[in-house]
């Protein structure tokens, strides 16, 4: 079984939404392998409430090298997929090759996590029955989306739905992570017994 969990992420994600899922799933023996459009050395960013604003602010974070671009990645070696948010979800789901990634994921009913603006990136699949009457959450701002795609807006900054799990924004990564790597150990011991099954008959 695969020990590999792919981040799709590009310039503008969340500084936290992808360092601490990528320093989480190493810390837990993962490899956590990030893509993004095309290799290249992506600009964090850090979103912020300041009073007074009705919205976030944005500020330049830590630079994030990419190990991988999204053409050269073949779904099927990876365990799991994460998606942070920030502003990348709204420019690389434009990305002709993300879908197919995605795709794979929720057709193998693989462990998913979106965060943040990270459920953007659902409304780039053509077939969007994957979400008809399933509950998620996501920032608020991107509450339309969610309800775009035909699932349900969870109120609690922290959902799981079979193996999707989605989070409301940064705050909330210790619980996602946790359901993450909770659903990726779940899923990797029912695939080997099934395996160790198929092999004994």
């Amino acid at each position: 079984m695969s020990n590999k969990v792919l981040i799709v992420t590009g310039d503008g994600a969340e500084v936290l939404e992808v360092y601490y899922p990528y320093f989480r799933l190493l810390e837990e023996g993962y490899e956590a392998v990030i893509a993004s459009p095309a290799k290249k050395v992506l600009n964090t960013v850090v979103h912020d409430f300041i009073d007074g604003w009705d919205t976030y602010t944005e500020k330049p974070a830590h630079q994030l090298p990419s190990h991988i671009g999204f053409a050269d990645v073949d779904p099927s070696e990876y365990a799991g997929l994460i998606i942070p948010g920030g502003r990348a979800p709204e420019y690389i789901r434009m990305n002709a090759e993300l879908p197919r990634i995605v795709q794979h994921f929720l057709d193998a009913d693989k462990p998913v996590g979106a965060i943040c603006h990270g459920a953007q990136v659902f409304l780039a699949l053509e077939d969007q029955s994957y979400f008809q009457g399933r509950t998620m959450t996501c920032y608020t701002a991107t509450r339309p989306e969610i309800e775009r795609l035909g699932a349900l807006y969870a109120e609690d900054t922290l959902h799981t739905d079979g193996k999707l799990v989605s989070g409301h924004a940064w705050p909330d990564l210790p619980g996602f992570m946790r359901e993450f790597l909770r659903l990726c150990r779940e899923d990797r011991a029912a695939r080997s017994a099934a395996e160790d099954e198929s092999l004994a008959v």
